[in-house]
């Protein structure tokens, strides 16, 4: 049987450290609350007393509770106290140096039966432990921020924990109401060696102006559901604090994907820290607060479809599943629209289709039975291309083959009238060779849609080199018209959202190669950590190994980065035909 944990000490009362202070009282534990002086503690007593009054006002404590809580804890500037603690937690700067002194202190003070744990969010707690004569009973015990809501706890052990040390602390974290993930001691354990890896490469997105600020986080918070947009979230997290736990994971990992993009060290430079000092990313109206005002680079509203080409008529070529959402939206929103199939029967079977989906719209209370009706009679469905002679936009959205794409492309060219706007919704090709097909490069554009295009809000407007700006524009009012959120890119390998999203995927493949932790420890550490929607192996099994895959190849050939290829288990499961939900068997058994 474990050893009850009755007495805690928490060393270090700023944000985190206070947090857990009060997560450790809440849930009945006496806590000796411990500062480097009289000001820190006094700061640190506030943040509680601050935090236990919120949780009373929205009903989360009672005033009883909360009354019992801080009775609780006593505070300190001394460490003596802490002798007869069954366990500290360290939750003091980011510095290894500071860690380790105030390890060696406490060997000196604790009873040999205390068990030491870090809150260190990137350091590593070998080197940690060893500044103490029992690195057996020092482990990891990293919390996440705000503590007292936040779920997560990641419990690291090292080659030389105790496995009975281990269980108690695990035991502990349960106990205060956490899901515990327990993983071996490796620069950013799960969810700050995925994150950060993630947020690192949108900085560099920002920094080589392949998209603005605004666009990179609304691509990835409209396109994947996320929380918060990258640049947003390191604004919160603060610019300097990223660059070290960057710095420090690629000082151990010696991955260049965790090697700190050039802005950071800038900006770091410049005092623009995010947040906290007022202007990061983005511009704030004072330090410490979240609300963010307009700047010089804030981008005019409607600016980019100024000078748009006038379009009434829409051809939407395909009759698959993008196809038939993206005609909807079109007849939905007004225009005139026909959908080109290959056969009469495909023409036939994509407006039934349709005609389900606005009825489900209509029971749902989201569409009037008026304008379903409208929406159909403004549907024209064929099997000729001809009949997108006159059509002043064409938007092709059949299989994501490039020959395929091309060959239609020189097609549309040859049917459609001068000045028609062609248009591409591929998700990974290159829409330049697509332009390339016709003797019309200068009116090519990628809009990529979204599945299913009828609910999700994001598309992105791609532009190649010789798209022209008023065929950019063209795209993004059209967008505007449909009650879409246009992002612009680039055309790279990608765009946006899949260029952020599939590396960051392929890492958390790595990481399962590596038995470093479980999948389903992976998508715990990711959904209850960073407030992801879902995990990355429940998403891999929804998208399909097979299309993650591809999408990965295309990344890997289009930058050659050694980091962005594929994982080879990623390649193994798809040899082996377990592609996600789609056959039953992916990273997890889906039964018949």
């Amino acid at each position: 049987m474990g050893r009850e944990i009755a007495t805690v000490g928490v060393v270090g009362l700023g944000t985190m450290g206070a947090g857990i202070a009060e997560v450790m009282a809440r849930n009945g534990l006496r806590v000796h609350a411990v500062e480097i002086d009289a000001a820190a503690l006094n700061r640190g007593r506030a943040h509680i007393a601050h935090s236990t009054r919120r949780a009373v006002a929205r009903g989360k404590l009672t005033a009883e509770q909360a009354a019992e809580l801080l009775d609780r804890i006593e505070y300190t500037v001394d460490l003596e106290p802490l002798a007869g603690a069954d366990l500290v937690v360290e939750a003091i700067p980011e510095r290894l140096e500071l860690k380790r002194e105030l390890f060696r202190r406490l060997d000196g003070i604790c009873s040999a039966e205390t068990i030491f744990t870090t809150n260190t969010s990137s350091l590593s707690v070998t080197e940690i432990s060893v500044a103490t004569s029992r690195p057996a009973r020092v482990v990891g015990l990293h919390f996440f921020n705000p503590a007292p809501v936040m779920k997560l706890v990641e419990v690291v052990r090292t080659v030389v924990t105790d496995p009975g040390v281990l269980a108690d602390v695990e035991a502990l974290a349960a106990r205060l109401g956490k899901s515990p993930v327990t993983i071996g001691d490796k620069a950013g354990f799960i969810a700050n060696a995925l994150l950060f890896g993630y947020l690192n490469h949108a900085a560099s997105l920002y920094e080589a102006k392949y998209a603005t600020r605004e666009d990179i986080d609304a691509a990835m918070r409209l396109g994947c559901g996320l929380p918060m947009g990258p640049l947003a979230l390191l604004d919160l997290i603060g610019l300097d604090t990223a660059y070290e736990i960057l710095d420090t994971m690629y000082k151990q990992s010696r991955d260049r994907l965790h090697a700190p993009a050039p802005v950071f060290k800038q900006m770091k430079t410049a005092g623009l820290l995010g947040r906290k000092s007022g202007r990061g990313f983005y511009t704030y109206e004072q330090a410490d607060v979240p609300t963010v005002v307009a700047d010089a680079l804030t981008p005019v509203e409607g600016a980019a479809g100024e000078g748009a080409r006038d379009v009434s008529r829409v051809a939407v070529v395909g009759s698959g599943t993008m196809a038939n959402g993206i005609a909807e939206v079109f007849a939905k929103a007004g225009y005139a629209t026909v959908q080109i199939a290959r056969s009469e029967e495909k023409a036939a079977a994509a407006r039934t289709a349709m005609g389900k989906s606005l009825a489900r719209a209509v029971q749902k209370g989201k569409l009037s039975a008026e304008d379903r009706d409208a929406a159909l009679d403004r549907l024209v469905s064929s099997s000729a291309l001809s009949d997108a002679a006159d059509c002043d936009l064409v938007v092709e959205a059949v299989v994501e083959d490039l020959g395929v794409k091309t060959a239609l492309f020189k097609e549309l060219d040859a049917v459609c009238k001068p000045g028609a706007v062609l248009a591409t919704t591929t998700s990974s090709l290159p829409v330049i060779e697509c332009a390339m097909a016709t003797g019309r490069p200068r009116e090519v554009v990628g809009i990529h849609f979204f599945n299913p295009a009828p609910v999700m809000r994001l598309v992105e407007v791609v532009h190649t080199v010789a798209t022209a700006a008023d065929v950019r524009a063209t795209a993004h009012a059209v967008c505007e018209r449909l009650g879409k959120h246009a992002v612009d890119c680039g055309d790279r390998a990608g765009f946006i959202v899949n260029a952020l999203l599939f590396p960051y995927l392929n890492d958390a493949v790595k990481m399962l190669q590596a038995h470093y932790a479980t999948a389903d420890g992976i998508d715990t550490a990711m959904k209850l950590g960073c407030g992801y929607p879902m995990g990355p192996f429940e998403l891999l099994d929804v998208v399909g190994l097979d299309v993650a895959l591809a999408i990965e190849r295309a990344l890997y050939l289009e930058f050659r980065e050694p980091g962005f290829a594929p994982a080879p288990l990623l390649e193994h499961l798809v040899t082996a035909g377990y592609l996600g939900r789609k056959t039953g068997k992916g990273f997890r058994d889906y039964g018949a």
